[in-house]
């Protein structure tokens, strides 16, 4: 099969066909821009669905609940699931398409597709079969709403009060449907139907495809009407905008590309109000050629094109996108009523009259100083992710020339930098804590606080602020979500009593303040109740509990922590879902990213596999809940940023709202990281008071902020436990967090960015295998029924172990609730492997191998937030096999930094920090920067902080393909811990310029017989110690010196030279490890002659490594005898 462009390459398909029909019935189709093809639309003739599947937010694909004549051409897609499991399903798409003789093509790099469109405008096209050519026809040379419009007049609605004849150009279902639901007995009239003598109420001028200037006929119609000074209001969609233009007298022309898909933001020029709409239309009106009397009423936020138009003083207006918009978002279905307002109120009755109420524009808040709260010190719960959140802010604020205060004690962080062109004015290292921010206030004098940025520790400091009367006292405006907000999201009696306010959907629940309203509550409900605590941080103090004697353990850890708790009816086994929402102080709202739990709830969404966008909705269920996220965000006077969670019946439309975060949070970096949106940055934008359209978004520096960016990719999150370092821990996840840290994986397919994450957490994980991390061996008593029942943090090992010992699909599902989709998925793996391991690399077919890997090359793609449909001016990438093109050029060989991974104990945000500081200085030192990271949580992977980011594996194989497709000078790997500094010898035998110490010299140092006999060599004292036999590692045993202390040093060298150096002391005896022991500095009980043979031996360890950078060394301190311990040779 093949796949042809015209102007373009051939595309010889080594893909797979869907179908399996023997002759193409349309052969030839125009391509547009990628994005989503509705299928129940007559409008769709002699076009192709180019689409990426993953772009798709997730829609299954399905039997489409209404199709109306010819539908599609053709279907190219990135990836195609050959299961099917939504339980709204009715046949596979492969097998629709075999109905309708519809050929398609799946493995396709739609991206590069996009890309040719994108550059050259829409393009003929055709898929043909081997040996049975076709010619190209072009589709536009055609009028083709003739071809598909009625050819008799047809009554929808017949009784109903209100009449309204409709022009059909290719009317949608779902327009007919929404008029009928409105009282309208609809009259569908062929396009060439004179109307202009009939009666009625209403005129509709339809949808429909091909050049409006073709229509000549209807034009003159419709010029009649608009000239006849009938008082009947006229409202028109898509080519009823052009046509009702062109009847006016403006001028129609071909726009390059088209304005397709579901995210095409539009602005109402009336009232300055931003929607998303659906688009899928490749003519526009020039709104300079309007004649006096008509006016654009919406104009696109992004490319500035005529999105409809009004008369000044009779009832006609139009709308070029797609309010019906099914699938699509449902934001301005409001034309509809508007439409029926016009013709019920009567004559004299002005559209703007007509419209919903919207408030007033706010004006911009006049703020000079802004004090933000930071988090504090890291916990389970409130990780890197504030210090992302709040660098942005900081950013933010003062691109705004406002001064900026921050208040956060956590040294390790980059926001505490003391200067810097994106740093604080002040930083403050004191408490987040009432007393504290007071003492701040009184002096800093700030008119301003945010307190969406330092997690639960900010909110609820402001929320006690608030309470005590200080804010106020003081002249101190709440940026962004008001404090009466935050209580309602935070209280859970308050947070159920608003979303009962707008018939919203919550479990049956009750709040209580003492164990005995708990017990009562849960009778009430009936057991098993799931336990939630008010103000909590990562699900503390929350719970299922299947009896009285587990809510009694649960509600009283609580109430130990908090003075309210809810007790609310268990969903477990339901789907759980998350929205990112963002909304400004105009009230224009859009939801940033969609994201699925692989695991059902019950699971706190910190310990759960985390996939954006979603896979297993359809598009109702996704529309569904976002409408709802929308509607509940301005119920709650949501200013910025928040998410919302949902629990979602796998097999209804039932769903609950869980909660709302009105703070930025883990998920929403995971979701800031994941579409490549800075919803930090923009919410302390909104948090001013700008306007959400008035903001660019910096991804792409041509379009709007105001947009929901489109993913032709899969991302996927896993959490990292380190429980195994605690004897004893329970290894079960419920709905209390116990995750330190988290990777973010991007791929083509689910399962090629499932893996990647898979083997970001371990590096000694191959991808989905049936094989715990670190070697580590199944105990004795396992049972892998009860592991895939009980979630615990090694049941993905579980999961494939159990498809690799053959238990069916079904089984799986009854055990663990996870959605088959998925779980056909991981199917696939294991079958490929299993393929795989039969052969070798010289009995191994192309055509396995191709199926293995889908692409011949690995290139490297930009996340861009639009799915490549304009050129991004940021270079935020990720390698995929899935791809045919590089998105870029690679002219700088830049110097590469390797980043810190996922944080786990031992490695945490402060090499985060590290690698922060080396990328401002090389930047500042001219020198261009390559980060490779795949950490969501941190700085180093913000958008902006250097010139190429990869999320990337730190893996040898990746940063090898990365580094030579770069041709980077050198590489840093010193500033990201342990997991990079492993890598400095296989790298170095690659060829890789390693800057700073040589490997081989970190070699020696990480091999503790040989650093402790250098140690000797230099007489160098240090504790007795033997080389003892491993199977696996070199093993010293070091005697334990009692009664020392503990003293290190970190320094800086160049070429063995100490050029910098601090002395800190531990407070606590030798023996706890400097991670967990409090530091002082400078030391307070070591005597001058012990700290000289520390500096002494310092200088000659140094100089015997050859050390270039940073390293630290410990030693024990006993009296004046000295005795070195330890060194690492990176920060």
């Amino acid at each position: 099969m093949t796949k042809i462009l015209r102007a373009c390459s051939v595309f010889k398909s080594l893909k797979h066909g869907i179908t399996t029909c023997n002759r193409i019935q349309r052969p030839v189709w125009s391509l547009g821009k990628s994005g989503v093809r509705i299928f129940s639309s007559k409008a769709q003739t002699a076009q192709v669905i180019l689409d990426d599947g993953t772009k798709m937010k997730g829609l299954s694909f399905g039997y489409p609940h209404s199709t109306a004549g010819e539908v599609v051409s053709g279907l190219l897609v990135q990836d195609y699931s050959h299961n099917y499991s939504h339980w709204n399903s009715v046949k596979s798409l492969g097998e629709w398409l075999n109905e309708e003789k519809i050929p398609a093509l799946y493995g396709i790099d739609t991206r590069m597709l996009t890309k040719i469109v994108r550059d050259k405008g829409t393009i003929l096209g055709k898929i043909e079969f081997e040996g049975d050519p076709v010619e190209f026809v072009d589709p536009n040379l055609r009028n083709l709403m003739a071809e598909i419009s009625t050819k008799e007049v047809k009554i929808y609605g017949k009784g109903n009060p209100i009449k309204i004849v409709a022009v059909d150009c290719g009317i949608k279902h779902n327009i007919i449907r929404l008029l009928v639901k409105r009282g309208v007995e609809l009259h569908l009239i062929p396009w060439d139907h004179d109307f202009t003598n009939m009666e009625y109420d209403g005129l509709f001028l339809s949808n429909g495809p091909g050049d409006p200037t073709l229509a000549k006929q209807l034009v003159a119609n419709v010029h009649k009407v608009i000239q006849s000074n009938r008082p009947e209001p006229v409202f028109g969609i898509c080519m009823g905008n052009q046509l009702t233009a062109l009847a006016a007298g403006a001028n129609c022309y071909k726009l390059p590309m088209g304005n397709r898909g579901q995210n095409q933001p539009v602005v109402n020029v009336m009232n300055g109000q931003a929607f998303i709409t659906a688009q899928n239309h490749g003519f526009a009106i020039d709104s300079t050629t309007l004649p006096e009397g008509w006016k654009a009423m919406f104009v696109n936020a992004n490319d500035g094109t005529n999105e409809g138009i009004v008369h000044e003083t009779k009832p006609i207006f139009t709308a070029q996108f797609h309010p019906e918009a099914k699938g699509g978002p449902t934001d301005t279905e409001f034309l509809f009523d508007a439409f029926i307002s016009l013709i019920k109120k009567g004559k004299g009755t002005s559209i703007a009259s007509v419209m919903p109420a919207v408030p007033p524009p706010p004006e911009r808040l006049k703020v000079s100083k802004v004090l933000v709260l930071g988090s504090g010190g890291l916990s389970i719960g409130q990780a890197g992710e504030f210090d992302y959140s709040g660098s942005q802010a900081i950013k933010a604020l003062k691109e705004e020339n406002i001064k900026t205060v921050l208040m956060n004690p956590n040294i390790a962080s980059v926001q505490t930098n003391e200067v810097g062109t994106k740093q604080a004015d002040t930083v403050y290292f004191l408490p987040v804590t009432p007393e504290f921010v007071t003492d701040i206030i009184e002096t800093e004098k700030p008119d301003g606080i945010l307190l969406s940025m330092g997690g639960q520790t900010a909110l609820n400091c402001g929320v006690e602020l608030h309470k005590q009367g200080v804010l106020e006292k003081y002249g101190v405006q709440v940026l962004g979500t008001p404090v009466s907000s935050i209580m309602a999201t935070e209280d859970r009696q308050l947070f159920a009593d608003k979303l009962l306010e707008i018939n919203e959907k919550i479990a049956p629940s009750f709040a209580v303040e003492n164990l005995e309203d708990a017990f009562q509550a849960a009778e009430k409900i009936g057991y098993p109740v799931m336990v939630r605590s008010a103000y909590a941080l990562g699900g503390l103090g929350s719970g299922l509990c299947n009896n009285k004697e587990k809510l009694k353990e649960i509600g009283g850890n609580a109430f130990a922590m908090t003075n309210q708790i809810l007790v609310e009816q268990s969903l477990l086994g339901w789907k759980e879902v998350e929205y990112e929402v963002v909304r400004d102080a105009a009230d224009n709202c859009v939801t940033v990213c969609n994201m699925e739990n692989f695991d059902p709830l019950g699971i706190h969404t910190g310990d759960s596999v985390v996939v954006a966008p979603s896979q297993t909705l359809s598009n109702e269920e996704y529309h569904m809940l976002r409408e709802t996220a929308i509607k509940v965000v301005r119920h709650l006077n949501i200013v910025g940023e928040c998410n919302i969670q949902y629990a979602l019946h796998p097999s209804s439309l039932e769903y609950c709202i869980i909660e709302v975060n009105a703070r930025l949070s883990r998920s929403s970096a995971l979701a800031s990281k994941a579409t490549g949106y800075p919803l930090a940055f923009v919410a302390a934008k909104l948090a001013l008071g700008i306007p959400l359209p008035n903001i660019k978004n910096a991804v792409s520096g041509k379009t709007t902020a105001c947009f929901e960016p489109s993913l032709d990719y899969i991302v996927t999150k896993i959490p990292r436990w380190d429980l195994d370092r605690f004897h004893g821990a329970s290894r079960e996840i419920g709905s209390s967090m116990k995750s330190v840290g988290e990777v973010m994986a991007i791929g083509r397919t689910f399962e090629e960015s499932f893996q990647k994450a898979l083997r970001m957490c371990h590096p000694s994980v191959e991808g989905f295998v049936p094989r715990l991390p670190m070697k580590k061996v199944w105990s004795d008593d396992f049972d892998l029924q009860q592991d895939l029942a009980v979630p615990s943090i090694t049941r993905i090992y579980s999961l494939a172990k159990a498809l690799h010992s053959g238990i069916s699909i079904d089984k799986i599902y009854e055990l663990t609730a996870i959605d088959k989709w998925f779980l056909y998925r991981l199917k696939q793996i294991v079958t490929l492997e299993k393929e795989l391991i039969k052969h070798n690399s010289e009995t191994i077919s192309d055509e396995l191998l191709l199926s293995a890997v889908y692409s011949s090359c690995n290139p490297e793609v930009a996340i861009d937030t639009l799915a490549a449909e304009y050129p991004a001016v940021t270079n935020y990438l990720y390698s995929t096999y899935h791809g045919e093109e590089h998105d870029l050029e690679f002219n700088d060989h830049g110097i590469m930094v390797l980043g810190c991974g996922p944080y786990h104990i031992g490695s945490s945000v402060e090499f985060d920090w590290c690698a922060v500081s080396s990328i401002r200085t090389l930047r500042q030192l001219g020198k261009k920067t390559v980060v490779v990271n795949h950490n969501p949580e941190t700085v180093s992977t913000d958008f902006d902080e250097c010139d190429r980011l990869y999320f990337e594996e730190l893996s040898l194989e990746r940063i090898l393909d990365i580094y030579e497709q770069e041709g980077c000078k050198g590489c840093i790997i010193s500033v990201g811990g342990q997991i990079p500094n492993n890598l400095a010898v296989p790298l170095s035998k690659y060829g890789v310029n390693i800057l700073g110490t040589n490997p081989m010299q970190i070699d020696r140092a990480e091999d503790r017989a040989v650093f402790s006999g250098v140690l000797d060599e230099l007489q160098i004292a240090q504790a007795s110690w033997m080389a003892v036999n491993s199977l696996e590692h070199p093993v010293v045993l070091t005697k334990f010196i009692e009664g020392a202390r503990e003293v290190e040093v970190d320094a800086v060298s160049k070429e063995g030279k100490v050029l910098a150096h601090a002395i800190t002391e531990h407070v606590e005896d030798a023996g706890v490890h400097s991670g967990d022991a409090t530091l002082i500095l400078p030391t307070q009980t070591i005597s001058q002659g012990a700290l000289e043979k520390v500096k002494i031996a310092t200088r000659k360890i140094s100089r015997a490594f050859e050390i270039s950078g940073p390293f630290n060394v410990q030693f024990l301190v006993k009296g004046n005898d000295v005795m070195v311990s330890n060194l690492l040779q990176h920060v």
